[in-house]
């Protein structure tokens, strides 16, 4: 009955991606500018932007843009041409066909319609387990609203996302579920990623992309000997993270 029961108990991977310059090689909120008569925002709306209230201020954006009479059609038509980082699609479709092994979710400071729109366009939202990011939707008027992901106590993240807390709070669910993991691998590029990859273990992988801020930061706390536990390995493509996935994968399968 014993070994029953840890046979029930199979450890899975889990893949955790960033959104924005991660798994699409653009930032999809500066991406959606494009759609408004003159692609590009007034002055007035440029400068109301308050360090850490993003997702207020693009609130105010999407208003902007709904009074340019701009039809959420259109939006979604310009945010399914944004375009995936090399190697990506081919690496959510390889997560796709290994999900008895592979558990895949993403966690950004976008939005859900955005990131919905653009895996739907991209023919692989099958792979994703879960979708983390601001909820929004389109309003009587056609105007895209956008609320804060949750509230939290973080005090070095955005007022709307702690990254930490949604990756903690997912891992919890899943351990009260039956499901654990034996490596959890966070695939990201900016200073949000950061605070998540600090409640990694020495059996999981931090994967900053290479050439963007989360890289540099990583640096700068490993050469100050932060106590960092998860092995870190840069990334240019999705083609590099598939490499490390299937080596991730053998390794689990002499277990």
């Amino acid at each position: 009955m014993f070994s029953s029961e840890l046979a029930k108990m199979k450890k899975k991977t889990l893949m955790v991606f960033d959104f924005d310059h991660t798994l699409v090689d653009r930032n999809s909120d500066t991406w959606v500018i494009g759609c408004t008569p003159a692609q590009s925002l007034p002055a007035w709306l440029e400068n109301s932007y308050q360090r850490g209230r993003w997702t207020e201020y693009m609130g105010r954006v999407f208003t902007y843009i709904g009074e340019q009479s701009v039809r959420p059609d259109a939006i979604r038509e310009l945010m399914q041409a944004i375009p995936f980082t090399d190697g990506m699609i081919e690496l959510l479709k390889f997560i796709y066909q290994n999900k008895s092994d592979v558990d895949c979710i993403i966690v950004s400071d976008s939005n859900t319609l955005f990131i919905d729109w653009i895996l739907e366009a991209g023919g692989v939202a099958c792979a994703v387990d879960g979708v983390f990011s601001n909820p929004a939707s389109i309003d009587q008027r056609g105007y895209i609203e956008v609320r804060n992901f949750h509230s939290h106590s973080c005090e070095r993240c955005p007022v709307n996302m702690c990254k930490q807390k949604v990756l903690t709070d997912f891992r919890d669910r899943q351990a009260d579920a039956g499901v654990h993991y034996h490596t959890v691998c966070y695939v990201g590029d900016g200073t949000n990623d950061f605070c998540p990859i600090k409640v990694l273990n020495e059996s999981d992988i931090a994967m900053p992309r290479k050439g963007y801020s989360l890289e540099k930061l990583l640096a700068k706390t490993r050469s100050n000997s932060s106590p960092l536990k998860a092995q870190v390995i840069p990334w240019s493509n999705g083609t590099e993270i598939l490499n490390q996935l299937k080596i991730i994968q053998k390794q689990a399968e002499l277990f």
